[in-house]
C-alpha cells in the first residue's frame, strides 16, 4: 500500500509483495490493501477528529499505517490489542518509532468511536463533500458526475466502486449453460448471463474456475463492446490497443485471424499466456496505434488507453492518482490514435473506438469531432438493435446502471 501511495499502481505493488505468502495470508492481505485503497477518503474522515494537528501535518509515511490499522479494526473484524500492536510494529519497523505513541493513541480513540456518521457533511447541504468523503473519491471527481447524473445515481456509483468486482468467466466455445454446470457442480454459485455471453461466479477461485471451463475472466461490460463490434464469421481483425487481450481473446472466437497490436511488449505477456492456452488464431506484435504495420483489416478495434473511470471497483488506487486534466490529455491521445488507426480500415470495412471511461470528453466528444473531419466514416449499422443504448447507434454502459465495469463503444464503417 506504501508504493501505491507513492504512485505505483497497486496491483503490480502487491503482485510483488505478496509472492512468497501462503493461499491465506494472500488472501488477508489482499482484503486489506484493496480494502484501504478503496475507503481511504472514509478512513481519513474517521481518523481526523483524532489527530490534533490534522491529517495533513501527519507524516506521509504514518498515514497508511493510521488508515491500515483503522481498516482491520472497523471493517475486518481484527481485535483491537491485535491491530494497533501490529500498527505500533510497523511505525517502529518503518523507523518512524517516535511516533509509535501518537499512532497507539489515535487507532484507540478512533476504535472507541466507532464508525462515527458525523464526520461526514450532511449529504443534502453538501453532496459532493458527503460523497467524496463517505464515498472514498477525489471531490473534483464526484463534481464532474454530480453535474451530469443525479445524486442517487453518484451514490450508487461510488457505492458500488467500493465493492469487490464479481468474477465472470467467458466460455470458449460460447456455451454458458455447460459452463455453469461445471461451475455449480465443483461448489461454485453461479448466474449465467446469455447476452454477454459469460457466467458469474462466487465461491471458487479464477485459477479453479479456469481449470473446469476453457475459457478466460472479462467483466460483462467488456464482452458487451465484443459483442457490439460483431466481426463478420472468418473476418480479419485488427486489435491496436490490445493488451491486456481480454477483447482479443473474445472476438477471435470468431475472425479468421486477429493481430494483437500493443506499444508495451511486457503488458501483451498475459495474452501471449492465453494465446499458447487457447490456441486460438492470434498473432502479437508490438507496435503503436497512431502507425499501424497493417492495411486491410476487416474490423479495427481500438480500445483506447483512457481514465478507466468505468473500472473504479477494479483498480481502486486508480481514483487517487487520476487528476482533474486527466480526461481532456488523453482525449487528445485518443483522437491521435483514431486518426492514425483509420487510415487502415478499408472501404467498407468497420473501426470501434471504445474505452473504459465514464468522461464525455474522451467518448462522445472524440468521435463526434472525428466524424466531423472524416465525412468518409459513418456510425455503422448494429448487428443487434439490442445492443443499442444511445439514439446515435453508440453503446454507453454505466456501473449505476448494470452493476458491471463501465464501457464506452462507437461502431464507424467507411463508405464504400
Amino acid at each position: 500500500m506504501d508504493r501505491a501511495d507513492r504512485g505505483q499502481r497497486l496491483d503490480r505493488s502487491f503482485r510483488r509483495a505478496v509472492s512468497a505468502l501462503e493461499e491465506r495470508e494472500r488472501a488477508f492481505a489482499h482484503e486489506l490493501a484493496y480494502g484501504v485503497m478503496r475507503l481511504r477518503g472514509r478512513l481519513d474522515a474517521f481518523l481526523a477528529p483524532h489527530v490534533q494537528r490534522g491529517l495533513d501535518r501527519v507524516d506521509a509515511g504514518l498515514l497508511p499505517i493510521l488508515r491500515s490499522g483503522l481498516y482491520q479494526l472497523l471493517f475486518m473484524n481484527v481485535p483491537d490489542y491485535a491491530a494497533v500492536s501490529q500498527a505500533v510494529e510497523q511505525t517502529r519497523g518503518a523507523g518512524l518509532g517516535r511516533a509509535a505513541g501518537l499512532v497507539n493513541a489515535v487507532l484507540r480513540a478512533a476504535a472507541r468511536a466507532g464508525v462515527d456518521p458525523s464526520v461526514f457533511p450532511d449529504p443534502e447541504q453538501d453532496p459532493a463533500g458527503y460523497l467524496a468523503s463517505w464515498g472514498s473519491h477525489p471531490r473534483w471527481l464526484i463534481e464532474r458526475w454530480l453535474a451530469r447524473w443525479a445524486f442517487d445515481d453518484v451514490l450508487r456509483l461510488v457505492e458500488l466502486n467500493n465493492t469487490r468486482p464479481m468474477l465472470h468467466i467467458v466460455p470458449l466455445d460460447g456455451d454458458i449453460e455447460s459452463a455453469a454446470a461445471s461451475l455449480q457442480g465443483a461448489g461454485g454459485e453461479v448466474r449465467p448471463l446469455l447476452e454477454p455471453g459469460s457466467v458469474e461466479v462466487s465461491g471458487l477461485s479464477p485459477e479453479r474456475c479456469l481449470g473446469l471451463v476453457n475459457g478466460f475472466v472479462q467483466d460483462p461490460a467488456a464482452s458487451l463492446v465484443c459483442r457490439y463490434a460483431a466481426p463478420e464469421p472468418g473476418a480479419h481483425v485488427a486489435d491496436l490497443c490490445a493488451a491486456p487481450g481480454g477483447k482479443a481473446l473474445y472476438i477471435a472466437r470468431r475472425a479468421r485471424y486477429l493481430l494483437a497490436l500493443d506499444a508495451s511488449w511486457a503488458r501483451l505477456e498475459v495474452l501471449r499466456d492465453n494465446v499458447r492456452r487457447t490456441g486460438l488464431p492470434i498473432g502479437i506484435v508490438q507496435g503503436r496505434a497512431e502507425t499501424p504495420p497493417i492495411q486491410g483489416a476487416d474490423l479495427v478495434l481500438l480500445d483506447v488507453p483512457c481514465t478507466g473511470t468505468g473500472t473504479l471497483r477494479r483498480h481502486p488506487d486508480a481514483r487517487w492518482r487520476l487528476r482533474r486534466e486527466a480526461p481532456g490529455e488523453l482525449a487528445r491521445v485518443q483522437g491521435r490514435i483514431l486518426r492514425g488507426a483509420a487510415v487502415v480500415v478499408p472501404p467498407g470495412g468497420v473501426l470501434v473506438y471504445s474505452t473504459c471511461s465514464l468522461e464525455s470528453e474522451e467518448n462522445e466528444a472524440v468521435v463526434e469531432a472525428f466524424l466531423r473531419d472524416h465525412p468518409e466514416f459513418d456510425t455503422a449499422p448494429l448487428p443487434d438493435e439490442r445492443l443499442r443504448t444511445e439514439e446515435n447507434g453508440w453503446l454507453q454502459v454505466l456501473p449505476q446502471a448494470m452493476g458491471w465495469d463501465g464501457a464506452f463503444a462507437a461502431r464507424l464503417r467507411r463508405r464504400a
